[in-house]
């Protein structure tokens, strides 16, 4: 590489100048003061693990997108996370189980922000390693766990001042159950799933039509791909599926009991239903949900219900939660985050001055101290709004002119 191009980074990875990192940063911590304020602990979990056990429960996609080496320490493949959801649900099963608290055996909140890391982006202009930041909880199988977190999810991007948020809903068991009905294959139910991801809805008509005998099973599975809309598909939903296999029932009442939970704690909230949605498809367990905001193509958040993921650490439980990007949240807030202003002092020795700057720093203040003592051009350029002089034999604080 020549010494011209080494300032340059790889596709996706970016820096962050000081403007946007106090951005993210100011983000960062009044989300993580919400989610406190909703009874949700901070975990912090490794960089960097063994392959093994950072890949459970995932997908197929989150593979493909894990960075893998090998531990010179053990010959181990280890990876780079792309996820921490994985990770916390393996706290929550081994590590807070192990430590014996009684409290820890009903409901437990968590949440994080962090860096993961992406051998590829994800979307146009997405970055590879973005900041995951969301909450979690385990050991609730009732809607109320769900309404919850999609609740904390809306005010999480409403805390971000982003605006026009509609958040879909969708279930994956009702498409499992009906694909359990049809006894499809696995390579058949594969291609419906690629197809319904599609939308493609003749490629979709003719598979069942050529691999689903049972007419009423057939019919619903051709609904369900265009089941998608405003709050009336829930209403049509109810009516095509009065028929349908039991499992397929119960999951579309926990469908409706969980808008009718949202709506009544978020009245204004706009929702809307897609019941072919079927992101997460291989570890989601239920309910699945997404929120999105005009001129941003991809879900701003998204989330849902992953029962039993830490049953390979020894404690299958019911989980659901959700995430989204801090950087992609920081640059779709309209909030106007004002740097902190500073103090300007000059670069002197004298204990009086020293016994002023440590005051103030102590009471929360940015003290800047001038080391090029050029005046209010290098107090401007510091970002301060005050300077300390010397008037009369002691040290003040004056604005600047």
């Amino acid at each position: 590489m020549a010494a011209s191009d080494r300032w340059l980074l790889p596709e996706g990875v970016e820096e962050i100048l000081p403007a946007e990192a106090f951005r993210l940063e100011s983000l960062r911590r009044q989300l993580l003061d919400l989610y406190s304020g909703w009874g949700y602990e901070l975990v912090i979990t490794p960089l960097i693990e063994y392959l093994d056990s950072l890949l459970v429960g995932s997908s197929h996609d989150l593979d493909l997108h894990t960075f893998k080496i090998t531990d010179q320490l053990t010959g181990r493949m280890m990876g780079v996370r792309a996820d921490i959801t994985p990770q916390v649900a393996r706290i929550d099963a081994h590590c807070l189980a192990r430590q014996g608290d009684a409290n820890r055996e009903g409901p437990v909140r968590l949440c994080y922000a962090d860096h993961v890391l992406h051998t590829k982006p994800r979307g146009l202009l997405a970055s590879r390693v973005p900041i995951r930041i969301g909450a979690e909880l385990f050991g609730h199988a009732g809607v109320g766990c769900d309404i919850e977190l999609i609740c904390l999810m809306y005010e999480t991007l409403s805390a971000a001042n982003i605006g026009d948020i509609h958040v879909v809903l969708g279930h994956v068991g009702i498409f499992r159950s009906l694909v359990r009905a049809a006894q499809l294959s696995s390579d058949s139910e594969k291609e419906l799933f690629d197809a319904l991801q599609r939308k493609a809805f003749e490629e979709i008509d003719a598979l069942l039509d050529s691999r689903v005998d049972d007419d009423d099973i057939r019919s619903m599975l051709r609904e369900l791909s265009r089941l998608s809309g405003d709050e009336s598909v829930l209403t049509q939903a109810l009516d095509t599926f009065s028929n349908a296999p039991s499992t397929v029932r119960k999951e579309l009442g926990e469908l409706e009991a969980i808008a009718i939970g949202v709506k009544k704690r978020l009245p204004a909230i706009s929702l809307g239903f897609d019941l072919c949605e079927l992101r997460g498809y291989e570890y989601h367990t239920g309910i699945v949900f997404a929120a999105y905001t005009p001129g941003y193509g991809r879900a701003v958040a998204q989330g849902g219900r992953y029962d039993d993921i830490g049953q390979v650490f020894g404690r299958a439980r019911p989980a659901s939660g959700f995430d989204s990007d801090l950087k992609v949240i920081a640059r779709l807030s309209r909030r106007q985050f004002d740097a902190i202003k500073g103090i300007s002092a000059p670069c002197d020795d004298e204990p009086a001055l020293a016994l002023l700057i440590a005051q103030l720093r102590h009471e929360g203040e940015r003290v800047v101290v001038d080391l090029a003592a050029a005046g209010d051009i290098s107090q401007a350029a510091h970002g301060c709004d005050r300077r300390i002089v010397r008037l009369n034999g002691q040290w003040l604080v004056q604005g600047l002119r």
